[in-house]
């Protein structure tokens, strides 16, 4: 097996217990792509039901089985988490997707043969099972980013990425600790700096159970919150190019 193939999967979690068991079975398989010291990671604070004792339980299943308990219980913090966890542990590669069943296991293979090429490999959910009114948000979202940034992304936040560490750490610093939406100024920085970053088109199936933390509300409460937080990344990212 080739060297620097150290592949850490890792997945956020909030009140996932109807899901959790499946999504670990299902998942862990794909552990396989990589060498002897991967690991699945998943990040589970905050939840009120029987996540985190199924997610314990399944430690002793899946002996490469990480479970972080402690941390904020927000997505974005969450994800933040995740990969400074894989960083820190110096894994080779992560692959971030998350544990509502709507990804497509099967679908790992065809993104980890693309690694040798690219940097990052970004899933596109062109087709979107959770409704049309996600999409709208998505579209509207890619179309700020446009104005902001100059970035043109057809989805920006697909819960579905295999990416270098190496390249996920060269951007963590930028983010507090607290900041809700990693992936999508991931997808930015990448696109923006012309990193060796490609987006492939992916199925998204309906939630498949467990309760949804996000409601339309929610995300466009967010998406104005993240306004002030875009321009201020805007300038710091114009600041780079002076230089």
């Amino acid at each position: 097996m080739k060297k620097n193939n150290t592949l850490y999967i890792v997945m956020p979690a909030y009140n996932e217990e109807d899901n959790i068991e499946n999504i670990v079975d299902s998942w862990y398989k794909c552990l396989k792509y990589g060498d002897k010291s991967s690991k699945m990671v998943i990040a589970d604070s905050g939840s009120t039901d029987n996540t985190n004792k199924i997610l314990k339980k399944l430690k002793k299943k899946y002996p490469d089985l990480i479970v972080l308990s402690k941390g904020l219980k927000q997505h974005g913090p969450k994800l933040i988490q995740l990969y400074q966890y894989a960083i820190d542990n110096k894994a080779d590669w992560i692959f971030q997707t998350d544990s509502d069943g709507q990804t497509n296991p099967d679908e790992f293979a065809s993104f980890w043969e693309m690694k040798d090429k690219y940097d990052a490999i970004l899933g596109n959910r062109v087709v979107r099972g959770d409704g049309q009114s996600r999409k709208f948000v998505e579209n509207t979202l890619c179309k700020i980013l446009k104005m902001i940034f100059g970035v043109r992304l057809e989805d920006a936040n697909a819960p579905f990425r295999l990416m270098k560490t190496s390249l996920v750490a060269k951007y963590i610093d930028r983010f507090d600790k607290d900041y809700n939406l990693p992936n999508v100024m991931l997808s930015v920085f990448y696109t923006y700096y012309h990193d060796n970053v490609t987006f492939k088109e992916i199925t998204f199936k309906p939630r498949q159970g467990g309760i949804n933390s996000l409601n339309i509300k929610k995300i466009v409460k967010i998406g104005v919150n993240s306004l002030k937080d875009f321009k201020k990344f805007k300038r710091n990212m114009k600041y780079d190019k002076e230089i």
